[in-house]
């Protein structure tokens, strides 16, 4: 498996120091991932050190060491229960939410990447979910890359062209033929969990692809069956996680 690596919730009070450390290890092995921006991170979880006010100097150092960027929604605030096209999760920042909403949600988050330097090509879904709204109104604002989805090669679906992730993180080291990406989310990661990652990325190091690399991965049509086979993955996925965790839904963020 040929794997990309994605790092979601940058914001400019996320953690810094956890960040770096991966950072330096993508860094050492020549590995350069996707970044998921919040445009207007209201989320108070994500809220680690004081703001950075050279964030856009951040973003624009990484952009010109070859890093991809995203938009990772608008303020990661989860204000529906509705499971979108993708059901990971039962809580939501666009599904559910009506068309006009989502469009300027969608238009000034691209916006406010554009002042930080950022022009942002590729949507991150907060909570990886998104309706059917959602990828009509990134189509009218000029986005028709997405980071989600399940599979072993990018596809296409609804003018749109998604770029899967990994179902079970064991198969990104695996000897499967294909593509994936590796989802991290930096905040939230333990010393062990960073020591563990750098140990896997240097000892599976041919695995590991840069995430432009996977951009130039030709997309397959996706049928309706690939469309529901994914659903029902993803949605068994949820269903197997909710039940380790001893609840059926996870309890959303509300504004």
């Amino acid at each position: 498996m040929k794997t990309a690596i994605r790092l979601d919730d940058i914001t400019p009070d996320m953690d810094f120091e956890k960040f770096n450390q991966i950072k330096a290890v993508l860094d050492e092995q020549g590995i350069r991932p996707l970044i998921g921006i919040v445009p207007y991170s209201k989320d108070e979880t994500l809220r680690i050190e004081k703001p950075h006010e050279d964030f856009d100097v951040f973003l624009r150092s990484l952009l010109e060491n070859g890093w991809t960027m995203a938009l990772h929604g608008y303020n990661h605030l989860y204000t529906t229960r509705n499971k979108g096209l993708f059901p990971l999760n039962s809580f939501s920042e666009f599904a559910g939410v009506d068309y006009d909403k989502q469009n300027v949600m969608i238009r000034q988050g691209i916006n406010q990447l554009r002042e930080w330097g950022i022009d942002a090509k590729i949507f991150m879904a907060p909570g990886h979910s998104f309706d059917r709204n959602t990828l009509k109104a990134l189509k009218e604002n000029g986005i028709t890359l997405i980071t989600d989805g399940f599979g072993t090669q990018p596809y296409v679906r609804d003018g749109m062209t998604f770029y899967p992730i990994s179902r079970i993180r064991k198969e990104c080291i695996s000897d499967k033929q294909g593509y994936s990406t590796y989802v991290l989310h930096t905040n939230t990661m333990s010393q062990k969990g960073i020591d563990e990652f750098a140990d896997m990325i240097k000892s599976h190091r041919d695995c590991f692809i840069s995430y432009d690399e996977y951009l130039e991965a030709k997309p397959e049509e996706r049928n309706l069956w690939g469309n529901l086979k994914e659903y029902l993955m993803a949605f068994a996925k949820h269903m197997l996680v909710s039940k380790r965790a001893g609840r059926g839904t996870v309890i959303h963020k509300g504004e």
